[in-house]
């Protein structure tokens, strides 16, 4: 087997995942993935899909994600591995659905709209 790549995207990050058996090293950016994601919370979130099938240790990820910050590009990857695990091997799409890992979560930030100081809030109200 060679490499089975797939793409991950979370609000603006996207994320590349090459994903190959081997001994459960994780790469992203060049960097393992214990110094690109620094919190534990999105250590957990990235390694979520691999724990869903049981199989942590049994293939190796290299990826490369750009764009949004750290919550969303830890995200992005996890969607990214979901997939490519899907491509990987079939049987392992409806656990991997069940727990929402292949749905693209589509909410982004809500633009900023002219009169107002954010996208809903406006400017404080003066009587007088």
């Amino acid at each position: 087997m060679e490499r089975i790549n797939a793409l991950g995207r979370r609000k603006t990050a996207v994320s590349r995942v090459y994903l190959s058996i081997g001994t459960g090293n994780i790469v992203i950016n060049g960097r393992d993935y214990k110094q690109y994601f620094p919190t534990e919370v999105l250590q957990i979130v990235l390694k979520q899909p691999l724990a869903t099938i049981n199989s942590t240790e049994g293939y190796d990820v290299k990826v490369n994600v750009r764009g949004g910050g750290i919550s969303g590009q830890a995200e992005a990857t996890r969607m990214g591995i979901a997939r490519a695990l899907c491509e990987l091997n079939p049987e392992f799409r409806p656990a991997l659905k069940k727990e929402g890992f292949l749905t693209r979560d589509s909410r982004m930030v809500e633009r900023k709209k002219y009169g107002r100081a954010k996208a809903r809030r406006r400017f404080q109200f003066s009587k007088r």
